[in-house]
């Protein structure tokens, strides 16, 4: 489906060639956000492209491609929104088979974004990459080389060469946990800790973080276990700080965890299914996200091809089942809520659309808003 790549990349040069003679503002309105959509480019896809999404109607406008790269399959934002980061999930930028992580700086009026630098991740198929609250450091999961990295972050927004290293060991029951698979990184509200889900070992791996050297070292407790064959893949704190909630790709589970702040600690509460009873078929679960409300936990399922909604006690943080809703696409990995939380948005990769749910902010429940936009191999999405 090459329906864009001749326009996008002319979109690209006239971009490039505008200096201050930019053509579009971000923001039109206060209801307009710009949103990334990074992808996989192994067949028609060229990089990351940008829509202008209005949060009163859900409605979305191209802007195109803003950036030509390999596999940009996950994107983070610096705190000033002025840089933009991605990994390059490839293993063969270096003779070393590492990936990359690529840096951009975004022009706030166009949406453009231009190169400034690019390292290796350290490991191949680098697959999920943070900033940390301050922006002074940034780190990186790497699937393929079951290891972790960090890296400085510039003045300028440039990335430093890696300035921390940690190979993870061993293996679980699970045909694909053959070996480590570092899935995910996250930080702490803090900035103190770093966690990293490992597929490959059915644990969360703890870290201490120091942004302002840009190093990780290891924790006192160094991991917290799953049960075996789970796969933890991504992770999120919830912003009351008391909890976290893992998802599971080989399990299609959720684990609640109950997280200490002051010692960076935590400890296996709950898991939950993200499948309706009953469900026989194949699926892996993908990306989990806590609604900026604290009220609400969303995963999303492939093979179901469904987005799990889950209701948040605000007393205990344990999760309550509330709803499987179709993702009217195939293969949904990422997905991303408008900056209101009003919307949210699903990236369904192998049938090559994104859609708008609406979210109700009472009940959580989401309701399908008939909004599908049509790109290439969709696989992460990100507001400015």
């Amino acid at each position: 489906m090459a329906r864009r790549t001749v326009n996008a990349t002319l979109l690209v040069a006239l971009l490039a060639s505008c200096g201050s003679e930019e053509p579009m503002p971000s923001r039109t309105s206060d209801s307009q956000h710009l949103m990334y959509v990074g992808t996989y480019t192994r067949e028609t896809s060229a990089g990351i492209y940008a829509y202008r999404f209005d949060s009163e109607s859900g409605t979305a406008e191209e802007i195109g491609l803003v950036a030509e790269m390999r596999e940009p399959s996950f994107l983070a934002l610096h705190p000033t929104g002025r840089y933009l980061y991605a990994v390059s999930e490839t293993d063969d930028f270096d003779e070393d088979g590492s990936g990359s992580v690529v840096s951009f700086r975004v022009s706030a009026s166009s949406g453009a974004l231009t190169k400034l630098n690019e390292v290796s991740s350290r490991g191949g198929w680098p697959c999920h990459l943070n900033v940390d609250a301050s922006g002074r450091m940034l780190i990186v999961a790497n699937y393929k080389g079951g290891n972790v990295a960090s890296f400085p972050i510039n003045e300028d927004g440039t990335l430093g060469e890696a300035s921390s290293f940690f190979q993870h060991e061993g293996s679980s029951v699970h045909e694909r946990q053959d070996r480590p698979h570092a899935h995910s990184a996250d930080f702490s509200a803090d900035n103190r800790f770093a966690f990293f889900s490992d597929l490959g070992l059915d644990q969360v791996k703890i870290y201490q973080a120091d942004p302002e050297a840009g190093t990780l070292a290891p924790h006192d407790q160094p991991s917290v276990s799953v049960e075996a064959g789970s796969g933890p893949r991504h992770f999120a704190l919830h912003p009351g700080g008391q909890s976290a909630y893992g998802l599971n790709e080989l399990a299609s589970t959720v684990t609640v965890y109950d997280y200490e702040a002051e010692t960076g600690a935590l400890s296996v509460a709950q898991t939950v299914s993200t499948l309706p009873e009953g469900f026989e078929g194949e699926s892996y679960t993908a990306e989990i996200y806590v609604h900026p409300s604290g009220k609400f936990v969303y995963a999303s399922n492939r093979g179901h091809d469904s987005i799990a909604s889950f209701a948040i006690d605000p007393s205990t943080r344990r999760l309550t089942p509330k709803q499987q809703v179709a993702t009217n696409g195939n293969w949904p990995r990422n997905f991303s809520f408008s900056p209101d939380g009003r919307y949210l948005l699903v990236a369904n990769q192998n049938s090559d659309n994104i859609v708008v749910f609406a979210l109700d902010d009472t009940s959580g429940v989401l309701t399908p808003t008939g909004i599908d936009l049509a790109i290439d191999a969709p696989v992460c999405l990100l507001f400015l």
